[in-house]
């Protein structure tokens, strides 16, 4: 369903579970209750549904610089896309060699062809005088700005492909707010594309500016911080630490907590079992930990035999006869090993829709085959006058 439709069908069901008490609103300036519920009463006994009514976008032209990624491009592209009235949804370019180049969106416009001529292997050599070097995980940056730009390479390590992704400044992260207050961690899952890298840069510049916490970013592929060694204005007071190999970055996450003493350190993309263990490791040491993981859902979590330790890991026990009649089931179950090192989790379903969980209640319920307790959070424009 597209996200016009989905806000449709949000908001023609508000009344309803108004009168169910299903529902309730909290304009971006009202979220202190969120950490009253979450303590006292919504995670207890209901799946509660929270819509955030705002009425402007955070982003704006002028902080997502998106004249410097367009500056890069081919001319005839840059000048249909100066003219997009669609830049606000504009996700990525997509460069690749004798096809057509696209533009993809995060709204219900999806994909377009910015042209009928196919890309030339000069126009991608162009592109590459404009951007910085690559690093270890085919990734590179326009200096001074939080865009991106990753390659694909032939067999000869030549470059054929150019996926152009823009990088925004802010976030919106009202839905949240309470529990950056609250002071746990927090682990971020969502696939590929749907602004997790966003979120935790706006929750870095949030931290450090307004709630005055020293603040650490583990920058692999310097996309919170932006690339070049200055960051970007955008994770405020935040310090990074840059990583010279994606696969160094267990190190430098051990390494900040060692020699910088953080309240907080933000991941972005924990992929590797070195950097599941260096997160629980930073747990037990008392830091706030903010993180981002591929997954749809935290059942993916679950099933992931690298990343599930970062929920508290899984294990097969055998139970007694009695506890196996007790709960109605075989002797051998599947338990949560370990607390977790993140006592929350959201789902990032899509920009305007997440999933709240209390980590280590959801996975126990899921692992007895019940559905969890969880808060649905919504955000959106169309609803603010319901404030007033």
């Amino acid at each position: 369903m597209g996200s016009s439709l989905l806000m449709s069908a949000v908001a023609s069901v508000i009344s309803s579970a108004i009168k169910r008490r299903k529902v309730r609103f909290f304009s971006s300036s009202h979220c202190r209750p969120l950490m009253r519920r979450l303590s006292h009463r919504s995670l207890a006994g209901r799946k509660l549904c929270v819509v955030y009514a705002t009425s402007a976008s955070c982003n704006t032209h002028a902080e997502d610089d998106m004249n410097s990624l367009f500056q890069i491009l081919p001319c005839d592209l840059r000048d249909t896309l100066l003219c997009d009235p669609s830049q606000d949804q504009l996700l990525e370019v997509i460069l690749d060699l004798g096809c057509l180049p696209q533009a993809h969106y995060t709204d219900d416009s999806g994909r377009r062809y910015l042209r009928n001529t196919e890309v030339s292997m000069e126009e991608i050599r162009c592109v590459l005088k404009s951007i910085g070097q690559f690093g270890g995980d085919n990734r590179a940056g326009i200096e001074g700005t939080l865009h991106r730009i990753s390659a694909i390479r032939n067999r000869k390590g030549e470059v054929i492909g150019l996926t152009c992704r823009v990088g925004r400044a802010r976030g919106q992260i009202d839905m949240v707010r309470d529990l950056l207050d609250f002071g746990e961690s927090i682990l971020f899952v969502g696939r590929p594309g749907v602004g997790k890298t966003t979120v935790v840069r706006e929750i870095s510049r949030v931290l450090s500016d307004e709630l005055h916490k020293r603040v650490v970013i583990v920058d692999t592929s310097n996309e919170i911080g932006g690339d070049g060694d200055i960051p970007h204005p955008a994770i405020g007071g935040a310090r990074r630490l840059q990583v010279p190999d994606p696969s160094m970055q267990h190190q430098v996450m051990i390494e900040a907590v060692e020699n910088h003493m953080p309240e907080v350190i933000i991941i972005d993309e924990i992929g590797t079992e070195a950097e599941v263990h260096a997160c629980r490791t930073i747990a037990e040491r008392g830091v706030m930990l903010i993180g981002t993981a591929h997954g749809e859902q935290l059942e993916n979590i679950i099933k992931n035999p690298t990343l599930c330790d970062l929920i508290g890991g899984v294990v097969t026990v055998t139970l007694s006869d009695q506890e196996a009649r007790i709960r109605n089931c075989s002797k051998s179950v599947l338990e949560r090993k370990a607390p977790s090192p993140f006592p929350f989790l959201i789902e990032i379903r899509e920009r305007h829709s997440w999933v709240l969980h209390r980590t280590e209640r959801s996975v126990d319920a899921l692992l007895r085959g019940k559905k969890p307790r969880v808060e649905v959070l919504y955000i959106c424009s169309c609803l603010s006058e319901l404030l007033i």
